[in-house]
């Protein structure tokens, strides 16, 4: 038996880890489990400092700050709505879905999510007004 066959085969593939990791362009190919996790933290091969920690949230709290937050004025919501024109009863439930599939709270931001029940709120009000004011006109 050789000596590259008599090695057991969790070393062998803690040698290939250790090939792949140091391949930069492969190094995020490589896939672990919870315990390759922990061995490779415990290891000293991954570093955790409190620069990196405050280098990564200082990146998301800029790409956060950097965003503009959304109108609640009724007026501006009003015209992104389009409800201007004459529309029909399908057309109103339309651009109410198309308006929650674009700021509706579960799918924006967790920092931008209380703007965005405000302006669910005021969006959902103009379309009912704009569907009551329809139905007025068409019975007069």
């Amino acid at each position: 038996m050789t000596k590259r066959a008599s090695r057991d085969f969790a070393s062998m593939l803690d040698e290939l880890l250790a090939e792949r990791v140091q391949e930069p362009g492969r190094a995020h190919l490589v896939s672990m489990d919870y315990l390759s996790v922990v061995e490779e933290l415990h290891s000293g091969r991954i570093v955790i400092s409190d620069e990196n920690l405050q280098a990564a949230y200082g990146s998301v709290k800029e790409t956060a700050a950097a965003e503009p937050e959304p109108s609640v004025d009724p007026d501006e919501i009003a015209r992104e709505l389009c409800l201007e024109g004459a529309l029909k009863s399908r057309e109103f439930d339309r651009l109410r879905r198309d308006f929650a599939l674009r700021n509706h709270p579960d799918r924006v931001p967790e920092h931008l999510r209380a703007r965005a029940v405000i302006r669910m709120q005021v969006a959902n009000m103009l379309i009912d007004e704009a569907k009551r004011r329809r139905l007025r006109l068409k019975k007069a």
